[in-house]
């Protein structure tokens, strides 16, 4: 089933939203082919499946340079999608994923190129025999398709739930539909707060990647995430932020 979601997004971003995107490499198909590879790199030993724990991933220097502000949080989002892809389908891995981005001068835009390797940990003592270390094999370069013309699908017809973001302030709900969500005192913030000890402008909720980032943007009196004061942190589902005397609830949901 899993499969054929997959299959279906690939369709859908390569058609519909692929004349919009194919200028440069795409987070998402990034994660995708990371799968594929970690796929088709099994090594089956006597009672596990051994997939490769670490992924060099080769971009043209355009496409490097447009993760640049966001690089370490899309790096981290790759390796949490490895692990999990690799918790799914019950794989064996010697360490966790570790996700390298590179830098070659020799692909064009929208290129990538992915190489894989078992890398033993130091020390590690195996229960069983494990695959040798190896060095990285041969590199699988993935080109952009040319799109083909689609029409427009619904997150029904894909078979996929919509995720709904949300902050919920004082009893109102809002929803989150812009990468940058400005909050603050200030009439010009895309969520107002009615707090004398808040900046006009004092926070900024952002997306990078997949992943959500609550970030200070140097107000007087700072921010704190679950009662810890912090100047960036990471949100995860449920995570409370305090700006003044203000609690604001953030919230990832299926629609």
């Amino acid at each position: 089933m899993l499969r054929s979601i997959e299959q279906k997004i690939e369709s859908l971003f390569e058609g519909v939203f692929g004349r919009a995107f194919r200028t440069h490499v795409q987070p998402v198909e990034l994660a995708r082919k990371l799968a594929k590879e970690m796929d088709d790199g099994k090594t089956v030993s006597i009672s596990r499946v051994y997939v490769p724990n670490e992924y060099s991933v080769y971009l043209a220097r355009p496409d490097r340079e447009q993760f640049s502000s966001y690089e370490e949080s899309l790096v981290d989002e790759l390796q949490q999608y490895l692990a999990e892809h690799a918790r799914r389908e019950q794989y064996a891995l010697l360490s966790s994923p570790r996700v390298l981005l590179e830098t070659d001068d020799d692909l064009a835009v929208g290129e990538f190129g992915i190489a894989t390797r078992i890398a033993r940990v130091g020390g590690r003592r195996a229960e069983e025999p494990v695959p040798e270390a190896a060095v990285p094999g041969a590199t699988m370069i993935y080109r952009p398709r040319v799109p083909q013309p689609t029409q427009a699908a619904t997150p029904e017809e894909l078979g996929v739930e919509r995720e709904v973001v949300t902050l919920s302030v004082d009893g109102r709900r809002y929803e989150v539909s812009k990468r940058r969500t400005l909050i603050g005192r200030s009439k010009d913030c895309d969520i107002q707060i009615d707090d004398a000890s808040a900046s006009r402008k004092h926070a900024e909720l952002r997306q990078e990647g997949t992943a959500y980032w609550v970030v200070d943007l140097d107000s007087t009196n700072g921010l704190e995430v679950n009662g810890l004061r912090t100047q960036r942190a990471k949100l995860d589902h449920g995570d409370k932020i305090t700006i003044g005397a203000t609690e604001i609830a953030f919230r990832r949901d299926l629609a």
